[in-house]
């Protein structure tokens, strides 16, 4: 469980990113990865992005030796130049400590350009820097577009919920099972760990390609950054030779992808099995799917169901059509 413990300063420092971080999405998108968590509906993506990454990005493999990264590379500049220069300016204090870190009890002694990294050399964080950008280009940068889109839409979401309901309800729709109790936030996290703020405020930051429980970053002296999973937790596949749509619908499945085509317009499930030609348990099991990735609301009225396509749904449709 992650406690965070707000001051009352700290209350007045919450924010939403406005825009999406290329490196902290980055990061995710690697971790995803490293630690793929349904082999079925990631793993074509998975792979392809092995098959692709190019020689430069194989020296990220040394910076996260045991599946976990250094702080200093989690990063919330909204520009990737801007971003790269935040890590090279990292406090060297701050470096040799998460370097230790990470690579404490590791069985394989650090490379020697980690070594030089270690204390400081030019040449280390050359490598650093082309490694990154190396790897935002080949995972991130064909979708980018797309996340940037998502983002929008997800902060929109959340600004609206914020004015209408307050904060204690935003962020427990943030991060579900969460809740505010006084001045301590509480939710699910990889490490049972306490955080106080102490008037450094709070940035929140969604990530498209990562389901799992919220990362945090708490570095000394800045705002401490909890990156949540957002929207249907999926990996933005890239085009292959049938296109945007067939490529999305190989990471939804073609069913789920007529159904979010068919709900730009609200229908019942009635209406949808007779569209799809499927039985009403098929189309209610798929629109379960798509409602708990938020893709999609339902609403009852009398015996009636009916359901219809949410904001981040119509994003995701819109950029794989036409």
């Amino acid at each position: 469980m992650i406690r965070i413990h707000f001051t009352a300063a700290d209350f007045a420092r919450i924010r939403f990113a406005p825009r999406p971080a290329p490196l902290q999405e980055l990061n995710a998108a690697l971790t995803r990865m490293v630690h793929p968590d349904d082999a079925l509906l990631h793993g074509r993506w998975r792979q392809a992005l092995l098959r692709t990454l190019p020689a430069a990005v194989e020296p990220l493999r040394d910076l996260v030796p045991g599946g976990h990264p250094p702080m200093f590379i989690d990063v919330f500049d909204d520009s990737l130049t801007g971003g790269l220069d935040t890590v090279r300016a990292t406090h060297p204090e701050t470096v040799r400590t998460e370097l230790e870190r990470v690579y404490a009890g590791h069985p394989v002694p650090a490379p020697r350009w980690i070594r030089d990294l270690h204390r400081g050399d030019a040449d280390a964080w050359r490598v650093v820097r082309r490694a990154q950008h190396a790897a935002f280009e080949a995972v991130l940068a064909p979708v980018w577009s797309l996340v940037q889109d998502l983002h929008h839409a997800e902060f929109t979401r959340h600004a609206l919920t914020m004015a209408e309901h307050g904060l204690g309800a935003t962020l427990a729709e943030l991060v579900p099972g969460s809740r505010l109790h006084d001045d301590v936030w509480e939710f699910a996290g990889a490490v049972d760990e306490d955080i106080a703020l102490r008037g450094r405020g709070l940035l929140l930051l969604p990530t498209f390609h990562w389901s799992a429980h919220p990362l945090v970053s708490n570095l000394p002296e800045r705002p401490v950054a909890v990156t949540y999973p957002a929207g249907p937790g999926l990996p933005l596949a890239l085009a292959g030779p049938g296109g945007t749509e067939d490529a999305l619908a190989a990471v939804i499945g073609r069913t789920r992808l007529d159904l979010l085509h068919l709900l730009a317009a609200g229908h019942t499930t009635g209406d949808l099995a007779r569209r799809l030609r499927v039985s009403n348990a098929t189309v209610s099991a798929h629109t379960a799917a798509l409602r708990a990735a938020g893709l999609i609301t339902t609403t009852r009225t009398g015996r009636s169901v009916r359901h219809e396509r949410t904001a981040l749904g119509a994003l995701l449709v819109g950029r794989h059509t036409g």
